[in-house]
């Protein structure tokens, strides 16, 4: 026993020896030089930058204020209605477009809400990149008719701005130009046409105008431009009048809507004092009521004079012959545009000249 315990002790001895020697032979020398800083890692994103854009610094409240002085806001196509029908909710009340827009059904609402945020932008649903992005984007039907299954559509997008297709859901024509509606009815006799208070396109037409699409192009001397070739739709665009950089000083541009004479005059390179950019508006007005005068001339419509003024209406007494239907068409649909020729000057000053030269062959009535 003594043996092994004495056996083991001297292992043990033996084993710290040697632990020494090697402690003894790394022995740590002097410093070297500081070698250079590793890259900085990658800051992760801020999870509340989404909220801030528009909850802080007051700009949701600017937007608001904006919005305040908007037609779609306070104009007589959101609630001044208490209860649109249901061909009328997708662009006249909040509830209705979200139908549309969802590709539901579409119903009669009651008691509508005004437009808000909530009706142009999805809100709030995911959190995720493209959250709060517009509800609709893509090309839309030149005509919302059902009569029209060309399946035609217009592309309002340019290199820099793809969200003028928005507002075309909504400005656009409802019906189409009647010789083309009576083709499209395969009427019998499509030399003749009997106006209703509804011919005409609906109320706002603005992207067929701007497009150049949609409206009676009566043979005449002057050649129509090419649709989707006009420079205010591939320049400028919906958004890039109407929404400009908000001017409080003018009340114009951000989310009023109304267009910005600034943003006008930085693209023309000129100082304009108002949106009659080289007497078109003017010329435009001269041929608008020179169309007017000789409707009423020809019979093809009606003017009644009262105490807010004259009003004018399309005669519906009787057919009338079509290239005069297509002529009040017209008249009516660039009354309702109301750019007077500024979304499209090549265009409308096409569809006037034309349409007044073939009115001046219609006898009078």
């Amino acid at each position: 026993m003594k043996k092994t315990r004495l056996f083991f002790q001297f292992v043990g001895i033996g084993i710290f020896t040697i632990s020494l020697l090697i402690a003894g032979c790394t022995k740590e020398g002097p410093m070297g030089a500081a070698g250079a800083d590793g890259l900085d890692g990658t800051d992760g994103s801020d999870g509340t930058a989404s909220c801030t854009s528009c909850h802080e610094s007051g700009v949701k409240k600017a937007i608001e204020a904006q919005f305040y002085f908007s037609g779609h806001k306070r104009g007589e196509m959101t609630a001044d209605h208490s209860d649109w029908s249901t061909s009328c909710v997708q662009c006249h009340s909040h509830e209705g477009f979200l139908q549309y827009a969802d590709g539901a059904t579409l119903t009669s609402v009651a008691n509508i809400r005004d437009f808000e945020c909530g009706t142009c932008h999805s809100i709030h649903e995911s959190f995720a990149p493209g959250d709060y992005a517009l509800r609709l984007k893509d090309a839309v039907l030149t005509s919302t008719s059902s009569d029209d299954k060309s399946g035609a559509t217009m592309d309002l997008s340019n290199e820099t701005n793809a969200n003028s297709n928005l507002c075309a859901n909504c400005h656009r024509t409802r019906t189409l130009e009647p010789l083309k509606e009576a083709v499209a009815k395969e009427v019998a006799d499509v030399t003749v046409y009997k106006l209703s208070s509804r011919t005409g396109p609906h109320h706002g037409p603005q992207a067929n105008v701007v497009y150049g699409v949609g409206f009676a192009e009566i043979a005449g001397d002057v050649t129509y431009p090419t649709a989707g070739a006009s420079i205010h739709l591939n320049k400028a665009s919906c958004t890039g009048c109407h929404m400009a950089p908000f001017d409080a000083a003018k009340t114009e541009g951000g989310h009023t809507y109304l267009p910005s004479l600034k943003e006008c005059n930085t693209c023309h390179g000129v100082e304009e004092a108002n949106f009659d950019h080289g007497g078109l508006q003017t010329l435009i007005a001269q041929q608008m009521d020179m169309l007017r005068d000789r409707l009423v001339l020809i019979g093809a419509m009606t003017k009644t004079t009262g105490v807010d003024g004259d009003v004018y209406a399309a005669y519906t007494s009787a057919a009338i012959p079509m290239v005069q239907a297509q002529a009040f068409y017209n008249w009516n649909g660039l009354r309702e545009d109301r750019s007077m020729g500024a979304h499209n000057p090549a265009y409308v000053k096409a569809l006037l000249l034309n349409t007044n030269a073939a009115m001046l062959l219609e006898p009078v009535k």
